[in-house]
């Protein structure tokens, strides 16, 4: 049932006389409600804590009242245990109204309860309200937790609309008679968006993900004999015959890139190497000041520059017995290869 509802126990059974019977009573039917599922009678255990639990009497405004102050005020636990056990019946309610995500309801009922502790370690009795009012948040927002965490092997609903979408969108489906599992037209998108105020694009994720978790390893028929889906899956990475060329034209690019650049002086390598060859190129005005001319010299230095190594990789690439890619201008400014030179 969690960390926090084990030292809540804990705690309980430390009281004395009648109360700690009752505690020890507690714990009891927690534990056949823990265990429900894996024993032979799994069902009659479940069946045992529902009737356990409305045996303890709904407790008054004023009874509820006075045990919240006595808790808040003196940390008394027996007086947080009797508010838990009260209201043990309201969270088997809600827990029940979860009951269509294939999970085991002792274990949404375990986890309504651990939130049912969170709201009375919380709760504020002077504020006028009953503690049911406040709780229904905790127990709902813990068991809703709960239930997206174990539905799939891949996390989901990690954003408010995924949430929403989660735990409404078969509701809304029914609404506007959709009776299938698969995609939805757009219209009824459409309609499904604008009512639970997401995307469309959420919509239409969240829908193929409440399908379920699919194997890569089941057939892709009940035969057997037709393989599984994993198959069927396209390694889109290059192969090795492919990568090694792919690497070797590189390499054969920068040994012509440094060569060419051997041809320009001083002033014209650092003008296109500040403008073709960095991220951050400087501009113009910094290497006019640099140099002390304009900036209208600097560009035709740079152009010049240019020319001279795309025609010094030319020849060096057609030495190599290779026709040469072309050394241009992305639309960034910086250099790169493309197309043929014929």
């Amino acid at each position: 049932m969690g960390s926090d509802a084990d030292n809540f126990v804990s705690k309980v059974v430390g009281g004395n006389n009648e109360d700690s019977l009752v505690a020890n009573h507690a714990v009891e039917i927690m534990v056949w409600l823990a265990t429900a599922d894996l024993s032979m009678t799994a069902e009659t255990g479940l069946t045992r804590y529902l009737k356990e639990i409305r045996r303890f009497p709904m407790l008054k405004p004023h009874e509820e009242y006075m045990l919240a102050k006595r808790w808040r005020e003196h940390g008394d636990h027996v007086a947080a245990h009797k508010l838990v056990i009260g209201h043990l019946r309201l969270v088997a309610k809600i827990a029940r109204g979860y009951g269509g995500y294939g999970l085991p309801i002792s274990e949404i009922i375990s986890e309504g309860n651990v939130g049912l502790m969170q709201a009375i370690k919380r709760f504020e009795p002077e504020r006028g309200f009953r503690l049911a009012t406040y709780a229904v948040w905790w127990i709902k927002a813990s068991i809703q937790e709960y239930i997206m965490r174990s539905w799939s092997l891949v996390k989901m609903g990690t954003t408010d609309n995924q949430k929403k979408l989660f735990f409404n969108l078969r509701k809304a489906k029914s609404k506007i008679s959709i009776l299938h599992e698969g995609d939805m037209r757009p219209d009824q998108v459409k309609i499904i968006a604008r009512r639970l105020g997401v995307t469309e694009t959420d919509v239409i994720y969240m829908n193929r993900r409440l399908g379920g978790d699919a194997s890569l390893n089941a057939p892709i028929r009940k035969d057997g004999d037709s393989g599984e889906w994993q198959d069927r899956l396209v390694d889109e990475r290059a192969d090795q015959e492919t990568t090694l060329v792919a690497s070797e034209e590189f390499d054969n690019h920068r040994k012509a890139l440094a060569s060419a650049l051997a041809v320009l002086n001083d002033r014209e390598r650092r003008i296109f190497e500040a403008r073709r060859l960095v991220e951050d190129p400087i501009t113009l005005k910094e290497l006019a000041e640099e140099f002390g001319v304009s900036r209208e010299r600097v560009r035709q230095i740079g152009v010049c520059a240019f020319e001279k190594v795309q025609k010094a990789v030319k020849n060096r690439v057609a030495a190599m017995g290779k026709r040469p890619n072309a050394l241009i201008v992305g639309a960034d400014g910086r250099l790169t290869y493309k197309g043929l030179i014929s």
